[in-house]
């Protein structure tokens, strides 16, 4: 009943390496660029004593304005617990507020403050050198592209997750 492995053709085995033909490259090098994009950005935020979890729910509540929490760990892919913490951490550092939802006794809205938008401003000073130095290997005009690219992955015209 055993089927002998020498008989089946075997499959790429998956790395992230340059020209690795298997289906799974592009997500492990999209991992992978990730990791590194996330390490640069942290490097730029660690002064201002905030992770990228922080920043992550401050660029949510900048765009978005007051947002409850439920929807926070939605946008940010955070569990409950987890938003939780962000939110508590941040609220100690007085860099959001929670405030009550009219007419839902329960749900809470977090709200950054004056002293958030100041650290959110600050955070994107601090990056923009470790940015240009995250894409100083590509040619002119090849940051724009991949960020057309990345955009046009991440947010499929057909709404295909």
């Amino acid at each position: 009943m055993g089927t002998d492995a020498s008989d089946h053709t075997t499959a790429s085995r998956a790395t992230d390496r340059p020209g690795d033909a298997s289906p799974f490259a592009l997500g492990l090098l999209l991992r992978r660029a990730h990791w590194r994009a996330a390490a640069v950005m942290a490097e730029a935020l660690r002064p201002l004593g905030v992770e990228l979890r922080h920043f992550a729910v401050l660029m949510v509540l900048v765009d978005r304005g007051a947002t409850v929490q439920r929807d926070l760990a939605a946008e940010t892919g955070t569990d409950k617990a987890g938003i939780m913490r962000v939110v508590d951490d941040l609220e100690r550092r007085g860099l959001a507020v929670r405030k009550a939802v009219p007419g839902d006794r329960r749900a809470r809205a977090v709200e950054i403050t004056d002293q958030g938008v100041e650290l959110f401003d600050a955070a994107h000073v601090a990056a923009a050198p470790l940015a240009e130095r995250m894409i100083s290997d590509l040619d002119p005009g090849e940051p724009e592209k991949l960020k057309d690219l990345l955009i046009r992955f991440a947010y499929p015209a057909d709404g295909e997750a």
